[in-house]
């Protein structure tokens, strides 16, 4: 495997582990929040919504970086 099949498989993989650590404070928050605590969850609202705004560059980069080189 080449460097760069190495680099694209890292970011990948990297990329899940980041979606994964959303999905899971997505759950945390909204317990969080059912508990009464809203001012916490939604500064953690505002933090997912930093991953989700760098998602739209990330997810289409790796797919570049992915894709057979021509």
């Amino acid at each position: 495997m080449s460097n760069a099949d190495l680099f694209s498989s890292l970011l990948f993989k990297i990329n899940q582990n980041q979606l994964a650590l959303e999905a899971a404070i997505m759950k945390l928050t909204l317990w969080v929040e059912q508990r009464g605590s809203a001012e916490v969850a939604g500064n953690v609202r505002g933090a997912l919504d930093t991953i989700c705004r760098n998602e739209e560059f990330i997810n289409p980069t790796l797919a570049v970086l992915m894709s057979p080189e021509k």
